[in-house]
């Protein structure tokens, strides 16, 4: 088990944000999404899309801190789904190092996202995730989620179509 410190996420943090969440979805979608799709993603666009989401917490940012360097990132704030109750909140992203995978950094951006959520007002929390996607949906169960079946969606990724399911915490305590 690694520790790490969590912290909110600063602007000059958005280049290693976009980074880590270029190599852990290529190394998370490997097998699920074709190769030439995983190797397309651009850091740089993902650069200016998370130093936005940074400069107007939307969502917020917090980030995992190793040794003085940043290894993972939660995304999240209230849900984006249609006819969500205000009280609904969301993990828009939770990207980890794979050099880090399975050390707890997970779990310690779950938490940070559980208590910003807690303190927005937010009494249950969704994200939604490939249905491929194993050690993801494996992540989420552990940490209280529960699979919501008919909420299964086709979303176009590129030329391709990913299947997604949303996955629910009842409780944030």
């Amino acid at each position: 088990m690694t520790t790490v410190e969590i912290r909110p996420a600063t602007l000059r943090d958005a280049k290693t944000v976009a980074e880590i969440h270029t190599v852990a979805s290529q190394a998370a979608y490997k097998g699920i999404v074709p190769d030439e799709y995983l190797k397309s993603s651009s850091t740089e666009k993902r650069v200016a899309q998370w130093r936005e989401a940074i400069e107007y917490c939307e969502p917020q940012v917090q980030v995992a801190m190793d040794e003085g360097k940043v290894v993972g990132f939660v995304g999240f704030d209230r849900s984006r789904d249609p006819k969500s109750r205000p009280t609904t909140g969301e993990i828009w992203a939770l990207y980890v190092l794979p050099s880090h995978w399975d050390k707890g950094v997970g779990l310690a951006l779950w938490d940070a996202a559980r208590d910003g959520l807690s303190e927005e007002g937010c009494t249950n929390v969704t994200a939604w995730v490939p249905l491929r996607n194993e050690r993801a949906m494996r992540f989420l169960e552990l940490a209280g989620f529960k699979r919501e079946l008919t909420t299964a969606k086709t979303t176009p990724m590129g030329a391709i179509k990913l299947e997604e399911i949303r996955l629910k915490r009842a409780d944030l305590n």
